[in-house]
């Protein structure tokens, strides 16, 4: 008998390098919105974040690598933009890739978490 698939979901937060500097869900989160929107106000507001809040992890994410992740072009309304740079869409690609690697090795566990939990549907 097949186990269902999980539906509790796995999160994953890596420290990078000792620093205190993190990369998780919600960043990722944030990329892929710029990816997709063209705008790192529109990311943030898709994701129920402020201006300012959006702006301050994009800072954060771009000094955490040796290249920037976001280029964002200043205009003013309707004139700016921004966009993933490569090592941008190869950071989200990679945590995307571990997300899923995760969740597939560890979904005997987190299914049998569930049952334990007594997580409706799962007994």
């Amino acid at each position: 008998m097949a186990v269902p698939p999980p539906r509790s979901s796995l999160k994953i937060r890596l420290v990078m390098g000792g620093r205190g500097d993190w990369l998780g869900p919600g960043k990722a989160d944030l990329l892929e919105g710029i990816a997709a929107t063209g705008s790192i106000s529109a990311a943030g507001r898709r994701m129920g974040m402020s201006y300012k809040r959006a702006w301050g992890l994009v800072e954060n994410l771009n000094a955490m690598f040796r290249e920037p992740l976001v280029r964002a072009s200043r205009g003013g309304a309707g004139h700016g933009g921004a966009e993933l740079t490569e090592a941008g869409a190869r950071v989200l690609a990679l945590y995307r890739q571990m997300q899923a690697k995760g969740a597939a090795a560890m979904a005997g566990e987190i299914t049998e978490l569930e049952v334990l939990a007594d997580i409706p549907e799962r007994k």
